[in-house]
């Protein structure tokens, strides 16, 4: 019971408004910045330990620690923190730092801090190098506080080394592990060690200084850290590899124990080692002599462990620990359908490997935080997650505004330290209706748009409207919509800017910055007005320039952009139902376009269709990038990629109709768009509580059992058939659900307490 209240608060507090919408520096440190005065080499672990008296065991005990680029920590010989430390930074120049309670660890008497330090050294997709090894440590424990200063000891891991080729491709900070077992052991971590052989560590700096600059609190959670676990199958060594089978894709650390003979080199990957066409992460062992243990310290993914040992190695244990970012998925779609709820489920599969550092991509080529996947991922979250995703959304939408270009151009993946360019129809993406907006639809966070809506203004005023009254296409740096071809790029850059300007207008409007919500309105309907004029062929949208019959993802996502009526879609449906260009990256926009419609029948179609070679397989538990794996066409091909996850917001927003209707839900609607199914079953955790939806059709009979929450609610019941009566909790009425009309297909009523309710309509 006492879980739950807590997860109710802390949901509270993160969906609340006005609560910590950009980044939190702390200032006041006593600590100072410790390492070694000469340069580290990349790919260089260090060491530090440090003893310190305790007079009694602590009420409280809150260490603070940053470093570039990832840390362990042990206290008195008992791991702390498995990989800490987030990827750099929260700004181009400033460090992340986490703050930890570690009261449970510590005792009477003696106490020793143990920390093991990677120092990455290069830049990636991902990452900002500080082009310095430190660590800060600081530790507030009822009044005594313990500083890291030149009084802690330091020493290079001698037994992590460089691999052998080939190495994690360039968009990766992260390198190979190569751990040689006779160099070095891990006796330093236990707290009787000698360590009068160690160095003194040396004061680079003080806090706030360079070259890691300000300080910013960690805005997301600790890794969930399962411990070590045993695979799904029993070890078999079979021609010197052992392949060991994980419950689906998820993102580990590999474990091995042994008894070997010296200088034998084992090595581990995953069957995802190439994923997307590019080398990732792997790790090298060489043995000692006798029996020894190893666990990776890098985090690998995917569906099988392949170690390879060498003759002469007994293995006597696997295992492997399961770290992820820390999020419970709480909501739920199950339906008559098998193949939606599968699609579903390798929907939160596939987002749970990518989240970590940042919302990414991929968990194995890039690791990167492309915002045209964020802005489909991050209605999964608020539609599959607890309280916890919603904090990720906010460090990807303050990463993308803190790392705002002197030219006021946005640009993704951020952090970055080897890429900065822009991709203007993902820019547009990020600020259009379905971006930020959306979040602060969902979250009812008003303070986001406070804080964002600056950078926002900036960027949007690099965009000018042309001689036809339609935006002028801007190339960036690069000119990217989707993967695949037969693209119409007029077509989407008017849908995508049209989007854009309404996000801003509803940002400007609730910030009654009426000059600027003129602006937006005006410019928005200069291309209702020219979007018809110059793109509409009789049955669809294609722009003069256009050399194929039609686009889909240029239509669908007119659709989404609110840019269509209802008789073009009667006529321009065909096409859409006969037309497959677009990538899993826009199909989604496409998908949706039949559910605004109202036609979830096609839209189910459609998506059964696209989504039946991934759907069906049976060895790969996540969505790929491309609609082939490897393919060529498709950016490498990753099998898990974020973007490809969006029918999972299509089945619970519209299949199961639970959509806000206002800022924070503050009012909703619960209105199933049951496209033949006859059977829906969802819920999902919103800012004012949680709401479940069980709609069953039996024969002539619709049944809906629903559970709603303290807001505005609008409870639309669908018109199977025409029926002649309908019963709220067994009456013909009922206080608190009162009838406000029906159209053609949908009965309509409102109800604004949280309750639970039991309909039936024959």
């Amino acid at each position: 019971m006492k879980s739950r209240q807590i997860f109710f608060l802390l949901s509270i507090f993160l969906y609340a408004p006005n609560v910590f919408a950009q980044p939190e520096y702390k200032t006041n440190w006593q600590a100072q910045w410790i390492g070694y005065t000469a340069n580290t080499a990349p790919n260089t672990f260090l060491r530090y330990r440090y003893n310190f008296q305790s007079d009694n065991i602590p009420k409280l005990a809150v260490a603070r620690i940053a470093c570039d680029s990832k840390y362990w920590l042990w206290i008195n010989g008992k791991l702390v923190i498995f990989e800490g430390q987030l990827k750099r930074g929260p700004t181009p120049n400033d460090t992340y730092f986490d703050e930890v309670s570690v009261k449970k660890y510590l005792q009477k008497g003696n106490n020793t801090i143990s920390i093991l330090m990677w120092y990455w050294g290069k830049d990636g997709f991902c990452h900002k190098s500080s082009g310095k090894a430190g660590l800060l440590f600081e530790l507030n424990s009822d009044n005594k506080i313990i500083t890291s200063n030149n009084q802690w000891k330091i020493k290079k891991h001698a037994a992590y080394k460089n691999s052998t080729a080939p190495f994690p491709n360039f968009r990766l900070p992260e390198h190979n592990i190569h751990y040689d077992a006779r160099l070095d052991n891990e006796e330093w971590l236990q707290p009787n060690f000698n360590d009068n052989d160690w160095a003194n560590a040396t004061m680079l700096a003080n806090a706030g200084d360079a070259p890691w600059n300000k300080l910013c609190k960690r805005p997301i959670p600790l890794w969930y850290n399962s411990g070590l676990k045993n695979y799904e199958n029993k070890p078999l060594v079979v021609n010197g590899k052992l392949v060991m089978r994980l419950p689906k894709n998820i993102t580990i650390t590999p474990y091995f124990k042994i008894e070997a003979q010296a200088g034998l080199l084992i090595d581990i990957r995953t069957d995802n080692y190439l994923g997307g066409n590019a080398p990732n992460v792997r790790a090298e062992y060489i043995t000692k002599n006798g029996q020894q243990e190893f666990e990776t310290p890098a985090f690998i993914n995917g569906h099988e462990v392949i170690y390879s040992f060498p003759k002469g190695v007994k293995v006597l244990a696997v295992k492997y620990r399961e770290t992820k970012y820390n999020t419970e998925y709480v909501g739920y779609f199950n339906s008559s359908d098998g193949f939606l709820n599968r699609l579903w489920q390798k929907s939160a599969t596939t987002l749970n490997v990518n989240m970590r550092d940042g919302i990414q991509d991929s968990p194995d080529r890039e690791r990167a935080q492309w915002w045209g996947d964020i802005v489909i991922v991050l209605e999964e979250i608020f539609y599959s997650c607890d309280a916890n995703g919603v904090a990720a959304i906010k460090k990807a939408i303050s990463n993308l505004v803190e790392w705002q270009r002197k030219d006021s151009v946005l640009f993704s993946p951020v952090p970055a330290g080897n890429w900065d360019k822009e991709l203007p129809a993902q820019m547009l993406a990020s600020v259009s209706k379905y971006g930020i907006w959306k979040y602060v639809e969902m979250s009812g966070d008003t303070a986001m748009v406070r804080y964002t809506y600056p950078f926002i203004k900036k960027y949007m005023a690099l965009y000018h409207l042309n001689n036809k009254g339609l935006v002028t296409h801007r190339a960036g740096d690069w000119d990217w919509h989707d993967w695949g071809d037969k693209i119409d790029t007029e077509v989407l850059d008017n849908a995508w800017y049209y989007m854009a300007l309404e996000g801003c207008y509803n940002m400007a409007t609730h910030l009654q910055l009426d000059d600027d919500a003129k602006e937006y309105q005006r410019q928005m309907q200069s291309i209702q007005q020219n979007f018809k004029k110059y793109f509409w062929k009789q049955n669809r949208f294609a722009s003069e320039q256009y050399k194929f019959y039609a686009d889909d993802r240029a239509n669908g996502l007119a659709v989404c952009a609110g840019l269509v009526s209802r008789e073009q879609w009667q006529k321009m449906k065909p096409v859409l139902d006969t037309t497959f260009y677009a990538g899993p990256y826009l199909e989604k926009y496409i998908l949706e376009s039949y559910f605004i419609m109202g036609d979830a029948a096609a839209g189910i179609k459609r998506m059964q269709h696209r989504y039946a070679e991934m759907v069906n397989n049976k060895n790969i538990s996540t969505l790929w990038e491309g609609w082939e794996i490897g393919s060529n066409t498709y950016g490498g091909g990753t099998y898990n990629h974020g973007w490809t996850g969006g029918p999972l917001s299509l089945l619970s927003g519209y299949v199961a109709g639970i959509r806000p209707l206002k800022n924070g839900y503050s009012a909703y609607e619960i209105k199933p768009q049951t496209g033949g199914l006859t059977q829906i079953n969802a819920g999902t955790l919103t800012a004012k509580g949680f709401i479940k939806v069980n709609l069953t059709v039996k024969q002539s009979k619709l049944s809906m059992i629903i559970e709603t929450i303290q807001a505005d609610g609008l409870i639309v019941i669908p018109k199977i058939r025409k029926y002649k009566s309908v019963l709220i909790n067994g009456k013909t009425k009922a206080a608190g659900f009162n009838y406000v009309k029906e159209d053609d297909n949908y009965l309509y009523y409102a109800c604004a307490t949280k309750s639970k309710w039991h309909i039936t309509a024959q």
